[in-house]
């Protein structure tokens, strides 16, 4: 059981890793003017509910399964998606906003953050390879 579980969260870790470098194409292709920023916010918006989902669900697998650090390690960027995904204000177009994303350095921001995204999944792709092995 305990191999299936790191298997899912690796696989989910892969789909995770593929968004976060999704993410940065998408905002660095923004920041060299090749797409507007009401595309690029609408192609980001879209996958920001997947992603929140997928990192929810191994963060929830693993306090079910009892894997303590795993869970405390995910624990606190589930908290900022969902954080992030909650506090978005009325009247914006979701999470990425074209009317917002260039003022007050929030692309650099949201470049930082899906760099952070990356690192972590990567970290994370690492440990579930190394566990889902270790299991059986």
């Amino acid at each position: 059981m305990e191999a299936v579980v790191f298997v899912f969260s690796l696989l989910d870790c892969c789909a995770l890793i593929f968004l976060s470098v999704y993410f940065i194409i998408t905002l660095s292709d923004l920041e060299c003017d090749y797409i507007n920023a009401r595309s690029c916010c609408s192609k980001l918006n879209k996958w920001v509910l997947p992603e929140l989902v997928g990192h929810t669900i191994v963060t929830v697998l693993m306090l079910i399964s009892l894997h303590w650090f795993i869970f405390l390690l995910n624990l606190p960027v589930a908290t900022w998606n969902i954080y992030r995904f909650i506090m978005v204000p009325s009247g914006n177009m979701g999470v990425f906003d074209p009317t917002e994303i260039h003022n007050r350095g929030q692309l650099k921001s949201h470049m930082k953050e899906a760099m952070i995204k990356l690192g972590f999944h990567l970290l994370c792709f690492f440990m579930y390879l190394y566990s889902s092995v270790h299991s059986n």
